[in-house]
């Protein structure tokens, strides 16, 4: 993480481009010394208006930019928590209208960056253009498709660059030094955005400890980057104020999302927000 900026003065963001938010969250971190906070909440999990109450209780809370994800049946990213969150979302009603609505209702009632994180089929089966229009109009600042190989993204780039919406890009750890550099390159390309590396290769899920390889590879990573101005968040199996002490200090951000959910459900209905809220706190206040 850089060092907080003497001397500068962060102002809300006044742009009308959506993403504009999601580097005014990193600017404002940087100049406050600290990391930028990013938890995942299932849209429709454990029901369409838990999931708003839980978002707004994570920014709240002191969250920066909040991922909504889009429950799909062939989830392969996600490990068995966000499957099983999805599926009961699915179960439940959720679509990507829903997921829309979601987000709307969050946007409406705080300024928070959102970022919905799904699976392509059902943005292709909605319409490209369609989606990232109804997107931004209903508060979306970014999209995260772990399902899409950067070489294919031209489509959904065009839709959503042309209503000020920001693609983020996955780098796993055993993505190859050339297509790391190809993929910052096209991220730098559109509007505000981040790289966003998989902490581990695998699906996502909650450990106990990170991999004794992040920090190098994240280094790795910021050497193909020393030519753009773009943040780095890290992201799969943080759960613990440590780990987010731990990763903030040498990445710009940190990404917690089966803990969230395990949260969740070790809760009563009536202590979910609450819990939520309480957690995002000590992670908000980790200090390496």
């Amino acid at each position: 993480m850089q060092a907080k900026d003497e001397g500068v003065i962060v102002h809300t963001p006044t742009s009308k481009l959506p993403t504009t938010k999601i580097t005014w969250a990193f600017e404002q971190a940087r100049y406050e010394g600290r990391g930028v906070l990013i938890p995942y909440f299932m849209c429709g999990y454990p029901s369409a208006a838990r999931s708003i109450e839980l978002a707004l209780a994570a920014a709240e809370a002191g969250a920066d930019i909040i991922e909504l994800g889009m429950p799909f049946s062939d989830p392969l990213a996600d490990g068995a928590t966000i499957q099983h969150a999805g599926h009961v979302a699915l179960e439940r009603g959720m679509t990507i209208k829903g997921c829309l609505e979601v987000a709307h209702q969050v946007s409406a009632q705080s300024n928070i960056p959102l970022v919905l994180m799904g699976y392509y089929n059902p943005v292709m089966s909605y319409g490209i253009e369609r989606f990232c229009q109804a997107a931004a109009e209903n508060g979306v600042s970014g999209l995260i498709i772990p399902d899409l190989p950067p070489e294919e993204t031209a489509p959904l780039r065009q839709a959503a660059y042309a209503h000020g919406i920001s693609l983020v890009f996955l780098v796993p750890p055993t993505t190859p030094g050339e297509r790391i550099a190809f993929i910052v390159k096209l991220a730098a390309a559109g509007p505000g955005t981040f790289i966003y590396c998989v902490s581990l290769a695998g699906v996502t899920g909650a450990r106990t400890t990170l991999p004794p390889y992040l920090r190098s590879f994240v280094s790795q990573v910021y050497g193909y980057m020393k030519d753009y101005r773009l943040p780095l968040a890290v992201g799969f199996g943080l759960s613990t104020p440590e780990h987010i002490a731990e990763v903030t200090s040498y990445a710009d951000g940190a990404v917690v999302a089966s803990a969230l959910i395990n949260i969740i459900d070790q809760c009563e209905e009536g202590q979910q927000v609450q819990a939520i809220r309480s957690y995002i706190q000590r992670l908000r206040s980790a200090k390496a």
